[in-house]
């Protein structure tokens, strides 16, 4: 990597590396650590090396992404649990997996244009490695974890805040008003039903079809009072392109249908609390 894409890379990560191996290391793809290790060395030719003699290991970024997922996951558990004291534990859960996401990753790292960053192999490069989902959350995972041995947790702590979680927060907020919004909606209808006195919810495939492809799935969850497991109070019908997709939106009907009930219980599954 050139000295001024070093430059660039440190300004939009905030922080100059005191030890520039640890960026290096990670945005070396294990596809390219194994192409120099694989290239011949510059050998004088007085000398002739071992027969024996095994390459030197070239270090990719594979460990680093390792300790980068733990350290985000720590730091993200922390912040929700400081900047949310009224959620419950399946309410951080629920936000935590969405921060710590590759669906979330991906576009932090895209915002920050790592992919031109990457060393990569030959082949991976050819095959568009650069613009990779995995290639980039893994290297962004593992430039976390280069921050935090080059400079501590608390600078590796502050840009995982500042980057990662507070504008994905906001824009939660923004989508959702002062709602942080629910997307395990099936969860979230099972412990409702529960403070609401119905019975369990259940889910029944009604109809699959179109081409094998492009198939769509429709599902019935129907709620029934508990104690009459004959009558349906409430059949929510919904259709998606998976099984899980259809659930869910069949699910989010049901809890849309207990929250408008007088003193509806499910309200207490939209938590409410502004983030700053």
């Amino acid at each position: 990597m050139k000295a001024l894409e070093i430059d660039t890379l440190e300004q939009r990560l905030g922080h100059h590396f005191r030890d520039p191996e640890l960026l290096r290391r990670a945005l070396t793809h294990s596809s390219r650590a194994r192409e120099l290790e694989a290239a011949p060395a510059d050998v004088p030719e007085s000398r002739t090396p071992p027969v024996n003699a095994l390459p030197d290991k070239v270090r990719d970024n594979e460990q680093l992404e390792f300790l980068g997922d733990a350290v985000l996951g720590f730091v993200t558990s922390e912040d929700l649990y400081r900047r949310f004291p009224e959620f419950e534990e399946g309410h951080l859960s629920k936000l935590r997996a969405h921060l710590v996401s590759g669906r979330h990753l991906v576009r932090v790292a895209e915002g920050m244009e790592l992919g031109k960053y990457l060393s990569l192999g030959r082949g991976e490069e050819k095959s568009g490695g650069r613009g990779k989902s995995a290639l980039l959350v893994n290297a962004l995972e593992a430039l976390l974890a280069a921050v935090y041995l080059d400079a501590g947790f608390e600078k590796a702590q502050q840009f995982i805040v500042q980057n990662i979680l507070v504008p994905e927060l906001r824009r939660l907020q923004a989508q959702a008003g002062d709602e942080v919004p629910i997307t395990d909606y099936k969860s979230a209808l099972q412990e409702a039903v529960h403070l609401s006195g119905h019975a369990p919810p259940a889910y029944t495939l009604v109809k699959e079809e179109g081409p094998e492809h492009r198939k769509t799935f429709t599902v019935e969850t129907r709620l029934n009072r508990a104690g009459s497991p004959g009558e349906s109070e409430f059949v929510a019908r919904a259709a998606g392109p998976t099984k899980k997709r259809a659930e869910q939106d069949a699910a989010r009907q049901a809890l849309e249908y207990l929250s408008s009930l007088p003193n509806g219980n499910a309200s207490k599954y939209k938590p409410k609390h502004r983030v700053g």
